[in-house]
């Protein structure tokens, strides 16, 4: 089969088309034929290597000291289900899934084997797989933070990185639970968030919003960067203050201040599970969330959505197709 292969930690260009042994399922596993994948940049932190201090050496011994050894990125997917072990019941082949690769990665590829325990559902007829295969990281992870959030209808709630695959359905999860939502990102992408329901916008390039005199009740910083002690005095009494991204500090500093004050600094990962794939399946059938597709590439310019990403242009998700998908499916 054909895969990307990271062959280095390094540049786009460390990723290679390769033929590789296609996979075969174990007893508990099932073998999926891909659709489409994404390009995240979680993945392109892989990639590089660029991770925070606290994850740092345990994330290297597992991903591979010198050279990656789990080398096919990709972190979600959407396919078909063609083969199960023995042990499978839960599906069957045909079956039209999208779910989570987790810790294995391998959605970059026309096959991947993971358990059947894992975060993978049927996908619902009205989804595209495009829309599927977008769901997982960005879904789980805003879902985690939302629910974390606890927002009450009327809330302020600041979003920071606002206009990625996590943000850009945390926005819209906000705006569900009835909060005012102010979205913090770079200034080619508010006009996006605008159309996805942000009530307010801030071009971070322009405008430091810990020097606004404004308050929030709820801030989720997806990716970590904002200057925490002045973050903190944005935060209102009883205030919630997401850690998306945290660093090793910033753990340290969240705890006393949860530990000191009324206000809450939570920072905990989200789970991959499949009854929250469900319920984002639930969200999108009512109508309160839809995926944002920012750019889409064939299996073989997956260099090129790497630098797209790299360059912090990404307005939602990159979406990688791989199979040809089958076009009776009506959406």
């Amino acid at each position: 089969m054909k895969a990307i292969v990271a062959t280095k930690y390094g540049s786009a260009e460390v990723l290679q088309l390769k033929e590789v042994e296609k996979p075969i399922p174990k007893n508990d596993e099932v073998l999926i034929k891909v659709y489409a994948t994404t390009v995240t940049a979680g993945d392109c932190e892989l990639r590089q290597f660029k991770m925070p201090a606290l994850f740092w050496l345990p994330l290297r011994i597992y991903f591979g000291i010198i050279k990656p050894r789990i080398n096919i990125l990709g972190q979600e997917l959407s396919g078909e289900i063609e083969s199960v072990g023995k042990e499978v019941t839960e599906f069957k082949r045909g079956d039209l899934v999208f779910g989570s690769t987790q810790l294995r990665f391998g959605a970059c590829a026309e096959y991947v084997c993971l358990p059947s325990k894992y975060a993978i559902v049927i996908k619902p007829d009205n989804m595209s797989f495009e829309e599927a295969a977008v769901l997982p990281t960005g879904g789980l992870n805003a879902l985690h933070f939302i629910r974390k959030a606890t927002i009450q209808q009327g809330q302020k709630v600041l979003i920071v990185g606002a206009a990625g695959s996590i943000g850009t359905l945390a926005v819209q999860m906000a705006k569900s639970a009835g909060a005012e939502v102010t979205c913090i990102d770079r200034t080619e992408k508010l006009d996006m968030l605008r159309s996805i329901g942000a009530d307010h916008v801030i071009d971070y390039t322009q405008e430091d919003f810990t020097k606004s005199g404004k308050n929030y009740d709820v801030i989720i910083d997806v990716v970590g960067k904002c200057p925490y002690a002045r973050t903190i005095k944005s935060l209102n009494q009883n205030g919630r203050y997401i850690l998306g991204n945290p660093s090793f500090p910033g753990v340290i500093r969240g705890l006393w201040t949860s530990m000191t004050s009324d206000k809450k600094i939570l920072f905990e990962l989200a789970g991959y599970k499949k009854e929250d794939l469900f319920h984002l399946n639930e969200l999108f059938q009512a109508g309160k969330i839809k995926p944002v597709i920012d750019r889409r590439y064939p299996l073989k310019q997956i260099s090129e959505a790497h630098r797209y990403v790299d360059q912090q242009h990404k307005k939602g998700n990159v979406v990688i197709t791989i199979s040809e998908q089958p076009t009776e499916q009506s959406y």
